[in-house]
């Protein structure tokens, strides 16, 4: 087991990815198909992706959490009941990664469709959809302050934006 510093955790269990929450310290592992399970007091396993997880994230409270699949949905959870609150579809490709704004008010996630697309963490509206890799989108990550997003893809760029507007 390798611990890095973006409190990620990679498992040779099958796991795909961890990640914890800097908020109440959980660990969620997303499993090779369709599941992810909380490593807090009690086993939490969360049931509703059709296909394999691919990311994971908490949201900065620590009481959302968001998954993205093969099944090209992002769902998000009650990280403490497991309950699904959303599902957000408009990807048309397998969904990569999911972050959380630093304020929690938002939520991005990268695609094989090559896109990054922006909702609202509490509605499920899409708010922006970003265009411009030419190849499959891998990751993304909010700056501290909330203000720029940045993501990477396997056409070897990494791309800046401003996320509100959606401009490079």
């Amino acid at each position: 087991m390798r611990i890095t510093r973006s409190n990620e955790r990679r498992f040779r269990d099958g796991s795909w990815a961890a990640r914890f929450s800097t908020a109440s310290g959980a660990v969620v592992m997303c499993m090779a198909f369709a599941t992810a399970q909380s490593a807090a007091d009690e086993p939490l396993t969360l049931n509703g992706h059709t296909n394999r997880v691919y990311g994971v994230a908490f949201s900065p409270d620590g009481n959302r959490l968001a998954s993205a699949s093969s099944d090209k949905t992002v769902r998000v959870w009650d990280a403490a009941s497991g309950v699904e609150s959303l599902s957000l579809k408009g990807h048309t490709h397998v969904v990569s990664s999911v972050a959380f704004s630093p304020d929690g008010k938002r939520l991005a996630s990268t695609s094989f469709d090559k896109t990054v697309r922006v909702w609202d963490a509490t509605s499920g509206v899409e708010s922006l959809t970003l265009r411009g890799h030419s190849m499959g989108v891998y990751c993304v990550a909010f700056s501290p302050d909330g203000k720029r997003l940045v993501s990477a893809s396997s056409d070897q760029t990494v791309r800046l934006w401003d996320a509100t507007s959606g401009t490079e």
